[in-house]
């Protein structure tokens, strides 16, 4: 068994498919002075084909994928209209007199290296978009074909070096059962792309492998663990069939879940509301019964594009988004960019430590030229639902106030403008960050309602970085002092009145849910996958008992021992469940 990363959960099974790793080898091509006009002519016809191509790509994605998709290969023709790439090609056609496909194969491999010398995951993937755009630039310069992938065979478990999106745009999910990667990543956008089209997928197993994958060969691979088997012997097999049917089995019995309640045995409720990225991800939502959204992040409006979103266009995904969830809650997060997420027309500051720098409302609230288009549009959308609205990274009273007065200001101007709105919309703040926690009460007295983001408030209160492998095994969710500082924030909102929501990994985690309902948490946002999952065993879990395991749970000085404890209350649960179904 090869473990590799896991990037789009599912079990595949099927014999391997593997597409060679073609590489563009050009021969050193001079040209002479008076032939720059036409190798300039060449490179612009070529330019010009790209995007034609790329723009009939955008309009075939939105029929089998959706829009919010589609805004991957506007990134694409992003950088053909970059003049940085472009004079970097040109430049090296003028001054050193070589043949346009030359040129832009020497800039397409001047950006990939740099961008893979840099320590930024992001900037490493964004290298596989260069090299997505040049080769198909090249393919119109060189007269080549273009590399398919194929889909009239029988059904296969695609292989390959790496993915790139305009490649996993010819797939069909019918035809491709899985796919396996030498190298990528699971943020990058061939695995958003797989995700959305529901293949699974296995990524970085290059150096893993004892010998290459050949064309034929059986293989399985589990997406949702990141397991691969080659060869895998017959009980292998068939123990991974019983799984594809057990998966299959409990999809189909969660979803009858879907309309049931979030309401525990002895009657408390624990609404379970869905984190979103974009629109396309509604469906899955409302297919889960989800009551409402708990987290729209929406810094993936302004991620894959050449600008800053306008306020007009966020408002109609603000408004499409309200609308469509017809009065349930719609939380909107304002950008949360900076960490490891980035923009790549905005330059953001050389950071030792982004996690704790220029990122989130410390941007927002430097830019409130940028930050009152959002709040317009999401004050627009708010005359359309029940909008509310959520601040990311909270650290003070001032930020909230600063950023409130940044809100004021934008009701003012629309007020003026004869623009309706709802003038009481909800704000809220994350409460993210240990100085969140202790100020809590504090920060009770100026928003309606907080959310809890367990994933940075763990790695902040107990100083580790869980995408650092030599300590990502200290990072734990249970701890003693991640418990007190939960309760410490719903005992601050509490006493003011103030709801409290958690949101994060930790909220999917069905160990965690007798955390929640003993601490009277009333909302969990969470996956839209996990939605189902969660509510099953809401049902079956009294809130009674997870208040009295609450008191045991802080009587317990080590993580590993509450984790035990949560298991055992959870198997309990599962097995009174089982004696109790006729």
């Amino acid at each position: 068994m090869i473990q590799g990363l896991a990037a789009s959960e599912g079990v595949a099974i099927g014999k391997a498919f593997v597409l060679p790793n073609w590489e563009w080898e050009l021969p050193e091509q001079k040209i002479g002075a008076q032939d720059l006009a036409v190798e300039f002519e060449r490179l612009y016809e070529g330019v010009k084909r790209s995007k034609s191509e790329i723009h009939q790509i955008k309009s075939e994605i939105d029929e089998f994928v959706g829009s919010d998709e589609s805004g991957i290969f506007e990134a694409h023709l992003a950088i053909l209209d970059d003049p940085v790439f472009m004079n970097e090609i040109k430049g090296i056609i003028q001054r050193q007199y070589k043949a346009a496909e030359v040129a832009v194969k020497e800039a397409i491999d001047h950006f990939v290296t740099m961008f893979d010398l840099l320590d930024d995951e992001y900037m490493k993937e964004r290298a596989l978009d260069i090299k997505d755009v040049g080769n198909r630039l090249l393919k119109h310069l060189l007269g080549a074909p273009e590399i398919l992938l194929p889909t009239d065979t029988q059904p296969f478990i695609l292989v390959v070096r790496e993915l790139t999106p305009s490649q996993l745009i010819h797939l069909k999910p019918d035809v491709v059962r899985g796919i396996v990667t030498m190298i990528g990543s699971p943020s990058s956008h061939a695995a958003i792309m797989a995700r959305a089209l529901g293949i699974p997928l296995v990524m970085g197993v290059e150096n893993k492998l004892q010998k290459p994958i050949e064309t034929g060969e059986l293989l399985i691979l589990d997406g949702g663990s990141g397991h691969l088997h080659v060869r895998p012997a017959a009980d292998t097999v068939l123990r991974y069939s019983e799984r594809q049917r057990l998966l299959l089995e409990s999809k189909e019995r969660l979803q009858q879940l879907a309309l049931v309640p979030p309401v525990t045995p002895d009657g408390m409720m624990l609404e379970l509301a869905a984190n979103i990225s974009t629109l396309k991800e509604l469906d899955a939502v409302l297919r889960s019964g989800a009551h409402g959204i708990g987290l729209f992040r929406t810094e993936f409006l302004y991620m894959d594009r050449g600008r800053f979103p306008t306020e007009q266009e966020q408002y109609e995904v603000y408004r499409e988004a309200a609308e469509r969830l017809q009065g349930k809650p719609l939380i909107i997060r304002t950008l949360d960019i900076g960490g490891d997420k980035h923009l790549d027309y905005q330059e953001m500051p050389e950071e030792e430590n982004p996690f704790l720098g220029f990122r989130a409302i410390r941007f927002s609230l430097s830019r409130k030229d940028l930050f009152k288009v959002q709040l317009r549009a999401i004050l627009r959308a708010s005359a359309h639902g029940n909008v509310q609205i959520m601040y990311p990274l909270i650290a003070s009273v001032e930020e909230v106030r600063e950023a409130n007065g940044v809100l004021a200001e934008a009701k003012r101007e629309l007020a003026a403008e004869g623009v309706p709105y709802r003038e009481d919309v909800p704000t809220g703040i994350m409460i993210e960050v240990p100085a969140a926690v202790a100020i809590a009460e504090l920060l009770a007295e100026e928003v309606s309602f907080f959310s809890i983001g367990t994933n940075d408030l763990i790695q902040f209160t107990l100083a580790v970085d869980r995408m650092n492998e030599q300590i990502s095994h200290m990072y734990e969710p249970f701890h003693p002092a991640v418990l007190r500082m939960l309760r410490a924030v719903v005992e601050a909102a509490s006493s003011r009145g103030v709801r409290v929501g958690v949101c994060g990994e930790l909220a999917g985690d069905v160990r965690a849910i007798p955390i929640w309902l003993g601490l009277g948490i009333q909302e969990l946002s969470l996956s839209s996958q996990a939605i189902l999952p969660v509510k099953e065993a809401v049902l079956r879990t009294f809130a009674q008992e997870s208040r009295g395991l609450m008191e045991e749970l802080f009587s317990l000085r080590i993580a590993s021992a509450i984790r035990e404890r949560l298991e055992r209350f959870h198997s309990e649960a599962v097995l009174a469940e089982d004696i109790a179904r006729p």
